[in-house]
């Protein structure tokens, strides 16, 4: 599928994509310094921020983490692919510039095209919303065309995205599960995957 060839070329010059998801459209980038200064200047993100990182599969949760335990692995085969961002353990090795702290953020998109397409890259790609910070998020590719320009090399239109909020970040602590963003994954929905329990 050419879009698909178009979209790995261009991230392999780590240049900016943006990718239709399950939520919003989001601007991706290869896990490599180079793109990944691309990436937060094309936000305007703070380099304090952390970028999540997309997975075609659940395979390929080790290139970034460095473990995962029984429950968050029970969250990823409940809710995977889906809207949920899973804050684990960084492995040694990540750019800086992907998360300064020692976890990082991990999720499957229910997007099959990006699925493809993060697959031909290598599996797992820095993604984070398509709009400048602090904008409202975009659910098209003419929003995201319109916040972010010249600056993203290869805009993938796949129409309005269906889920249009951004997805629930949650992180497992001992016997809690963190909220730190809602989405359409709920607290309750998560604690009764996670610990049985609503």
């Amino acid at each position: 599928m050419k879009v698909i060839e178009t979209a790995v070329e261009h991230l392999r010059r780590h240049e900016l994509v943006v990718l239709p998801t399950d939520t919003v459209y989001g601007v991706a980038a290869l896990i490599h310094e180079v793109a990944l200064q691309r990436l937060y200047e094309a936000k305007q993100r703070d380099l304090g921020k952390a970028i999540p990182v997309l997975l075609s599969a659940p395979e390929y949760v080790i290139q970034v983490a460095s473990h995962i335990s029984e429950i968050e692995r029970a969250l990823m085969d409940a809710f995977w692919p889906g809207a949920l961002t899973l804050v684990v353990a960084k492995r040694s090795g990540v750019p800086a510039l992907l998360s300064q702290t020692d976890t990082i953020g991990v999720r499957i998109p229910d997007h099959a095209l990006t699925r493809a397409i993060i697959e031909q890259a290598g599996g797992a790609l820095a993604v984070t919303s398509a709009n400048l910070s602090g904008q409202p998020a975009a659910c098209t590719a003419a929003e995201a065309q319109r916040q972010l320009g010249d600056s993203v090399a290869f805009y993938v239109d796949g129409g309005r995205c269906p889920g249009g909020q951004a997805s629930t970040v949650a992180q497992v602590q001992d016997d809690k599960i963190q909220i730190f963003r809602v989405g359409p994954i709920t607290e309750a929905q998560l604690y009764e995957v996670g610990f049985g329990k609503k």
